[in-house]
């Protein structure tokens, strides 16, 4: 959606966000005294995208009001109140692109379901706008995109306000070890609304998570190259969906490795996060992997939300991946198990993945490799207005600017630095076919067959790193809370690629029977 050249006045108080250099964002908010209406409120609580679309097809609410009552939302809690810090800045054109959907909408009747909603993507995601991306890195605090992604492309096509960037962990975690997830340079440390500083935030899409989680947008779209939409989604009580490589477009994404990374929907409910993936899909000439995609999307993934979708399923469990699961996520996990078999699954719980060991003892150097070339051609293409235009260059950044950029060191950084980048360096092509090996073909492959399975089940991301290999999808959904800590934990469907109709299908049906997303407290 482009903004008219006419700026219009707006009857609501727009919320100005500006953003310093280390982050901060200070924000003006809205005087309810000022924007006195005799209409009853529309309660943004665990509303969902159909909630909100509803509403605003009936004039129940405007895409206005519904933008202002988000960043107001972002106002309070965000930066003010409990300080989630999972904001790094708000979209400045908000308010405006939300006036002219709302004139565009009159006579035009269903334009969508997320013609009008607020939408808010990670730090990694280009937006050809007044944002920032910056992967969470101060050496790219003045990156304007020159174009929109192919994501923030697909949300505008869609109708969506892109409300704002989220933080997130710096370089999506691939800039040194021991990292706390949702730190960076730039925004500092997300926290997770269900435990402020006692629970972490999970994977690199931590400000995604811990934004949805708090309903601080209507949905969130976050990056995977291993865990890291599974991992903040399910520690936020969230649906998460990490799609087959090659279903969504990486073009104008920040990466780590080519052959691991996609963009997924980080959403509060199953529904909302088929409505997004079905708006995010498409064949991308900049990513050329997107053609494997074709004959395999379908138009409209909601029309796999079926109740009875468990009703003799079978789905396998690898128990060994539930070693390092602490005893009161395993009761949640094992409620949810028993869940399913009430709801008719086929529960098998011997179905061992057969190159478990193999692929967890090898040390693949496939991410290290790539990110060097991935990144060096990211970074060249950026404005004179960035100072860094390599990985060299971004490490002689950081050590100059030790102080602010260096918290936690940069050992991935130099480690990749030290790579050839060359795509047909033997090693790095040994390594991928092992990794391609061990994942699919001994691993989720030979298991699926043996068995004959539906779909794979793991507890919270335990299953992340073998599916981020293979490249298949998964597709995590809030299971309950532990005793004691009030942990969230998550229920993780794996499948081979492209099977995100049938693990939509068992996460939906799972989630009708169950209904275990509570909302944090926030006051």
């Amino acid at each position: 959606m482009q903004l008219s050249m006419k700026k219009k006045m707006l009857k609501v108080t727009n919320v100005l966000a500006t953003l310093s250099l280390a982050g901060t964002l200070a924000f003006t908010s809205s005087s309810s005294a000022e924007a006195k209406s005799t209409k009853k409120p529309f309660n943004i609580e665990e509303a969902t995208i159909s909630d909100m679309q509803k509403a605003l097809q009936t004039g129940e609410i405007t895409s206005v009001e519904l933008t202002q009552m988000y960043i107001d939302r972002i106002n309070k809690y965000d930066k003010n109140g409990v300080k989630l810090n999972s904001v790094l800045e708000i979209n400045p054109d908000a308010l405006d692109i939300a006036e002219e959907l709302d004139e565009n909408r009159k006579g035009k009747g269903n334009a969508g379901p997320l013609y009008g909603i607020p939408i808010i993507v990670k730090d990694n995601i280009d937006t050809a706008d007044n944002m920032h991306t910056s992967a969470g890195s101060i050496a790219l605090a003045n990156n304007i995109a020159k174009q929109d992604s192919f994501v923030a492309k697909k949300l505008r096509e869609a109708g969506a306000i892109i409300i704002g960037k989220a933080n997130m962990t710096e370089w999506a975690n691939y800039m040194t070890n021991g990292m706390p997830g949702g730190y960076s340079s730039r925004g500092g440390q997300v926290l997770n609304p269900y435990g402020r500083g006692v629970l972490g935030t999970g994977g690199s899409s931590a400000g995604t998570g811990s934004a949805i989680g708090a309903n601080l947008a209507a949905a969130g779209i976050g990056t995977e190259t291993s865990g890291s939409i599974l991992s903040p989604s399910y520690r936020q009580s969230l649906v998460g969906i990490k799609p087959t490589v090659g279903l969504i477009s990486r073009s104008g994404i920040i990466p780590i490795a080519h052959s691991q990374d996609t963009a997924g929907p980080m959403t509060r409910t199953v529904t909302d996060s088929a409505i997004l993936l079905g708006a995010l899909t498409g064949v991308d000439e900049k990513d050329p992997v997107t053609k494997t995609s074709i004959g395999q999307v379908p138009k409209d993934y909601t029309k796999f939300l079926k109740k009875d979708g468990l009703k003799g399923a079978r789905i396998g469990i690898d128990k060994n991946y539930l070693r390092n699961v602490s005893p009161e996520e395993l009761v949640v996990f094992n409620e949810a198990v028993e869940d399913m078999k009430k709801q008719g699954a086929i529960i098998i719980d011997t179905a061992e993945i057969p190159s478990r060991v193999e692929l967890n003892q090898h040390n693949s150097i496939v991410l290290s490799h790539e990110f060097k070339g991935d990144l060096n051609a990211y970074l060249e293409s950026l404005s004179d207005e960035v100072p860094v235009h390599s990985l060299e260059e971004l490490i002689a950044f950081n050590s100059a600017h030790e102080e602010q950029a260096l918290a936690y060191g940069q050992a991935r950084l130099i480690e990749a630095q030290g790579r050839t980048g060359d795509l047909n360096d033997p090693e790095y092509l040994e390594d991928r076919r092992i990794d391609l090996e061990l994942s699919r073909t001994k691993g989720i492959d030979a298991v699926m067959a043996q068995y004959d399975l539906d779909a794979l089940l793991f507890a919270n991301s335990t299953g992340a790193g073998i599916a981020a290999k293979a490249g298949y999808p998964s597709v995590t959904v809030p299971a309950g809370y532990a005793e004691g800590t009030g942990q969230p934990v998550g229920v993780t469907f794996t499948g081979k690629a492209f099977s995100e109709p049938e693990l939509i299908k068992l996460a939906y049906s799972y989630e009708q029977a169950t209904k275990k997303r509570v909302a944090p407290v926030l006051e």
